[in-house]
């Protein structure tokens, strides 16, 4: 998401301007807008217009609107994020008072889209909120993993890194079949399609902030692309190639889609190799919790209360919480997690934020969407109900 200005105080009032480049970045939008929050964008009404001769059209008309947020609805089959509220400004088609929709969408076709600017306006820029549109607006700080995923004729760059998944590059190149006559184009438009994948893997990847590509396809595509990206590497002097070799390792995955994503993540041989990574560490946290739940569940908790009760006791080394406890409409309950989120870390606790986007986020929120992994075994939190 590219930032363009932004005048606030941590903790204190301020705005955002900025414009959603994918539909992965709609889920963060939807993460960084609440109840009470200001927003402003360009929307599209159907209006009538005199003509003459007493005659009306009905046309089209684009002004700008600002709505004191209400609700938000993310839709993530249909690509959509809908902002509710009540209009704050006026114009000669929406009065003040009125209710409108402002929607976020990824098909280019309503008020806020990819490629659109908007404005969002909050009275309190807290830490959690900051630290998404951190994430959001500058993913390659806060990534330290990319995978890239591809078939013949299709490929994804991901960076990945805590809790968030950013697409930065599609690339799409139609390749023909291979056999008889036509092998000569299959095999032109395979190494157009690959320097395609190659140029857009230096632009995309930072191997200062990398530790690890991971590149994933069915069959050999992901074979017959490494050894086209060394070859060219040495052609070219390519240093950051060279030099990282070692990082880059081979997976299997079903589809260049973004979906076999969780198969690349379920390959042991993959996790081993990845552990030092922030998306690895994350996983790894959930399954110390439920190893610790399992082993020694005095040393394991979950759910609000029970949560609460061992902070109050000093006893919580590693908090684990779901991104849409965020997005309560209760601003004092999503306060009270922020507060936890930042009293934990200052106790010497680290803290670690799901995306409910994610496998490991799911799991998280069945069970109450907070959990904790405690210094010491606290045998009485068993008296107390969730």
């Amino acid at each position: 998401m590219r930032l363009i200005h932004k005048n606030l105080i941590p903790n204190g009032a301020g705005s955002a301007k900025m414009i959603p480049e994918d539909t992965d970045e709609l889920w963060q939008v939807y993460n960084l807008i609440s109840k009470g929050d200001r927003v402003r964008a360009v929307t599209v009404r159907k209006v009538q217009k005199d003509v003459g001769s007493g005659k009306r059209n009905v046309c089209r008309m684009k002004f700008k609107i600002e709505v004191e947020v209400e609700g938000v609805d993310y839709d993530s089959v249909g690509s959509v994020l809908r902002v509710r509220g009540k209009n704050i400004i006026e114009n000669e088609h929406v009065k003040i008072g009125s209710f409108h929709t402002l929607e976020i969408d990824s098909f280019h076709t309503l008020e806020i889209e990819q490629h659109r600017p908007f404005i969002l306006r909050k009275d309190v820029w807290d830490s959690v909120t900051l630290d998404v549109l951190n994430q959001a607006c500058y993913p390659a700080a806060s990534a330290d993993l990319a995978v890239v995923l591809m078939q013949e004729g299709l490929a994804h760059i991901f960076l990945i890194g805590k809790s968030v998944t950013t697409t930065r590059t599609r690339i799409e190149v139609t390749i023909p079949r291979k056999h008889g006559p036509g092998i000569a184009s299959y095999e032109k438009a395979l190494t157009k399609f690959f320097e395609r994948v190659l140029q857009a893997l230096l632009n995309d990847i930072d191997f200062k902030v990398i530790l690890c590509v991971v590149i994933a396809s069915p069959g050999f595509t992901k074979d017959q692309f490494h050894k086209y990206m060394l070859l060219e590497a040495k052609r070219q002097d390519l240093h950051s190639l060279i030099e990282n070799e070692s990082c880059i390792l081979l997976a299997h995955s079903t589809s260049g889609y973004k979906h076999s994503l969780k198969e690349v993540f379920d390959a042991p041989n993959v996790m081993a190799l990845i552990k030092d990574t922030k998306a690895a560490q994350e996983i790894q946290v959930l399954k110390d919790f439920f190893n610790m739940l399992s082993k020694d569940p005095d040393r394991a908790c979950y759910g609000p209360k029970h949560v609460e009760f061992a902070h109050e006791r000093m006893a919580v080394q590693t908090l684990l919480v779901t991104d849409d406890l965020f997005r309560n409409s209760n601003i004092p309950i999503r306060q009270k997690y922020v507060n936890l989120i930042d009293s934990v870390k200052e106790s010497g606790g680290t803290a670690h934020v799901f995306s409910t986007m994610h496998v490991s986020g799911k799991q998280l929120a069945e069970l109450t969407g907070v959990a904790a992994i405690l210094r010491f075994p606290l045998p009485d939190l068993d008296d107390i109900e969730m």
